[in-house]
């Protein structure tokens, strides 16, 4: 149990994949924080208030007395690091470092998925046009890892749960959730996911209209 009040900033429309993913590891953590919104259509995070705390001026940001960090997965790193009662990346290094690598793409690569399915399919049922020849090659990238990645029939990537599982899903249920065509086992997969009590404690969340 923290002795300083843990506070994650988050996007007023709680639809932020990376602020989801940081509010589900304080949740599989059992951690208690303060949820604080930013509204980034205002320029909240360009105040300097905010701009001083994130340095980066994005959300998520976690601040943790004296100290705040941005980027979402090096404060879920730095949550196994300083709370490590309950793990969300695997114990095996191998794993470790595999969860790690598939965060750092989905962050990184496949901009076509995120410019043409944003979250907004995801938490506001927001309908998105047929993809563009770009966003298909992108997507057949992601269903390329996901499946080398996921056993048949696997409920997570690395045997127990890991934050990289909630991150995989999201990218994954941007497809599943919009009608797309996606394989039977990675839509199976991304809908076990979204069922975890962590996850649809994000997915409840009481979200302002567009």
């Amino acid at each position: 149990m923290p002795e300083a009040q843990l506070r994650l900033y988050a996007d007023a429309q709680f639809a932020s994949p990376y602020a989801m993913c940081v509010f589900v590891a304080l949740r599989e953590k059992q951690l208690p924080f303060e949820l604080i919104t930013v509204d980034l259509g205002s320029g909240a995070n360009r105040e300097e208030s905010y701009a001083f705390e994130s340095l980066t001026q994005r959300v998520p940001t976690l601040a943790y007395g004296e100290f705040a960090l941005s980027e979402s997965s090096a404060i879920t790193e730095y949550l196994d690091e300083t709370f490590p009662e309950t793990l969300v990346y695997p114990r095996d290094r191998h794993l470790r470092a595999r969860a790690r690598q598939l965060q750092a793409w989905l962050r990184s690569d496949l901009l076509p998925i995120r410019q043409e399915r944003s979250t907004e399919v995801v938490f506001y049922k927001k309908e998105a046009p047929t993809l563009t020849t770009a966003a298909e090659l992108a997507v057949r990238k992601l269903y390329f890892a996901a499946d080398r990645l996921l056993l048949q029939d696997a409920s997570n990537l690395f045997g127990d749960w890991c934050i990289a599982d909630a991150d995989l899903a999201l990218m994954l249920n941007r497809l599943v959730m919009n009608g797309d065509e996606v394989p039977a086992k990675l839509a199976s997969y991304a809908t076990r996911q979204w069922e975890r009590a962590s996850v649809q404690q994000w997915v409840l969340l009481d979200r302002p209209p567009l």
